[in-house]
């Protein structure tokens, strides 16, 4: 079994520009990134590979393997799925809540394939036992078309449903599950910046 995370650095997380500079997005898509690799080691996958249309970042990645792409993120992972040898874990670099005991539960599934859903309708994780018979089609509602092509191909599958996993870091208001739930640097850095606050009923990021 190997592990990919697709990963982008420059100019990362567009969508967090209201409460984060460039250079903050960047640093904390790296740190996301190492505690996404760190859930897969401790969960006992060795082979991690990331694959980046870009070195910047990655220079001194020690933690796991650096494949470039350029292409874009189907056809480059459409790709990678091809030339697998034995099976694939599928991992958003944007998981920051996702931990050792997500990952063995979600490679431990029975079927042939295990999906876990995001937010809004995409995919976070994607286990695929025989990858050279799927292909993946991510980008709108992708968790529905996920499943789609595994009934098409004549593989079973589950799914995964799981509010930690199943939470991905895009939107400001997203950054308040990670400083409720999450742990590690990626919440530390995130904690230094913003303070938690209660406002009629519902809680919101306030900076410091």
């Amino acid at each position: 079994m190997r592990a990919v995370i697709p990963y982008k650095k420059a100019g990362a997380k567009s969508r967090l520009s209201p409460v984060l500079s460039l250079q903050e997005r960047e640093e904390f898509v790296e740190l996301m990134l190492n505690q996404v690799i760190d859930s897969l080691k401790g969960a006992g996958i060795k082979k991690v590979d990331i694959l980046s249309p870009s070195v910047y970042g990655l220079e001194v990645m020690t933690k796991a393997r650096v494949l470039l792409d350029e292409k874009d993120l189907n056809e480059a992972l459409n790709r990678y799925l091809a030339e697998a040898e034995e099976p694939v874990l599928i991992v958003m670099a944007d998981l920051p809540l996702l931990s050792p005991e997500h990952v063995k539960e979600i490679t431990s599934t029975k079927k042939d394939i295990c999906i876990v859903p995001g937010k809004g309708g995409g995919t976070n994780l994607l286990f695929i036992k025989n990858p050279s018979n799927y292909r993946v089609r991510y980008y709108g509602s992708s968790f529905l078309t996920h499943c789609s092509i595994a009934a098409d191909s004549g593989q079973d599958f589950e799914v995964y449903d799981s509010f930690l996993a199943g939470t991905d870091i895009d939107e400001p208001e997203d950054l308040v599950e990670l400083l409720i739930h999450g742990k590690g640097p990626a919440k530390d850095y995130i904690n230094s910046k913003f303070k938690l606050e209660v406002s009629r009923g519902r809680v919101g990021l306030v900076p410091l």
